[in-house]
């Protein structure tokens, strides 16, 4: 066969004018702005906007909530913890350089959002008051020493109410217990949760009080706001059912933190039953019911979160008092209730 020649002439002119008489247009080398391939794309780590170390740096705090893959947000208690694209973005390599676990509350300098990119944590200056050189010393939730409740949580404030003096009485609370409340709705439970609040505020100061609501009236978020004085945390009825979750896992994260770090927590949740409502729609239909509709296995994260209540041997203890609806004609809630009855050690 014949060699083809290969052609050796001058270049071909982009100016030149097609055979169809329009010019030819002369190609860019580089793209046309932030498009695929193009100098503002900043899908690859080449294509990334250059650090400037004299960008203005501000304080900023936050929880941190930890995704899959490694990195982190810092969420506003301000906000409720909801997700916004103002949260701070925590590199990888900084969480795992200091060990950092989700549910601890950082407070760093923050560079503001540039082009392409959001907020990002330039420096950790404490976790939750420790440098966090520190922190890594800190033991796992998981290594710690679980013993009885021992250490008796007095509610009883005055006169008035006589709910507190009467659980005194009857139903004792101490330092870790797992605590059920069991009543049929519009029995005025939620007032009986103002009056534990009431008493643990008043009474014992140095311990952390969080209030949980999930899956509550809006009205009622708003009066438990304005008559506990602790930390009160919502996702009402209008949220989703990813947000009860994710909300629910968010805070029993952040109550292991502190109860690692030797600290006091008291808890209150309300209520059990939506909690467990909103876990059986999440994790959907795996082709194994129980009775009332509850799929096999949406009782199991529910009931990791009750039982992390304990005390500690090495000091600190996570107290958890969750109500649970009962009579309310539905056979779900009442299953709810019996797989519960059993993780708790007492019943109100």
């Amino acid at each position: 066969m014949a060699k083809k020649k290969r052609f050796r002439g001058n270049k071909p002119n982009n100016n030149a004018p097609a055979q169809n008489g329009r010019p030819r247009r002369r190609r860019r080398s580089g793209g046309r702005g932030p498009g695929p391939g193009g100098p503002g794309n900043a899908q690859g780590p080449m294509n990334e906007a250059p650090e400037n170390p004299d960008a203005p740096l501000e304080e900023g705090v936050g929880l941190l909530e930890m995704h899959p893959n490694g990195y982190g947000f810092l969420r506003s208690p301000d906000n409720n913890y909801s997700r916004e694209r103002s949260d701070p973005f925590v590199p990888g390599t900084m969480i795992e350089k200091y060990g950092l676990r989700q549910g601890v509350m950082i407070r760093g300098m923050v560079q503001g959002a540039r082009r392409q990119q959001g907020p990002r944590l330039r420096e950790i200056l404490d976790v939750d008051g420790m440098p966090p050189d520190e922190y890594s010393n800190i033991k796992s939730f998981d290594e710690l020493t679980p013993i009885n409740p021992e250490q008796w949580l007095r509610l009883e404030t005055g006169p008035q109410p006589l709910t507190t003096r009467v659980m005194d009485l009857l139903t004792p609370l101490g330092r870790g217990q797992r605590a059920l409340v069991v009543a049929p709705p519009r029995t005025g439970k939620t007032i009986l949760m103002q009056h534990v609040a009431h008493g643990v505020a008043t009474n014992y100061p140095n311990v952390k009080l969080i209030v949980l609501l999930i899956d509550e009236r809006p009205e009622e978020v708003t009066d438990m706001r304005r008559n506990v004085n602790g930390e009160v945390i919502a996702s009402s009825l209008d949220q989703d059912v990813e947000s009860h979750v994710r909300l629910s896992q968010l805070v029993i994260d952040r109550c292991k933190r502190l109860a690692e770090m030797g600290q006091d927590v008291f808890l209150l949740l309300d209520s059990i039953t939506r909690l467990a409502r909103a876990f059986n729609k999440w994790v959907g239909n795996t082709g194994r019911t129980m009775s009332g509709g509850v799929d096999i296995k949406a009782m199991d994260v529910p009931k990791k979160l009750f039982a992390t209540a304990r005390a500690f041997e090495e000091g600190g203890s996570l107290t958890i008092v969750g109500t649970a609806l009962i009579d309310t004609g539905s056979r779900m809630d009442e299953l709810i209730f019996q797989e519960f009855k059993g993780t708790g050690n007492m019943e109100l």
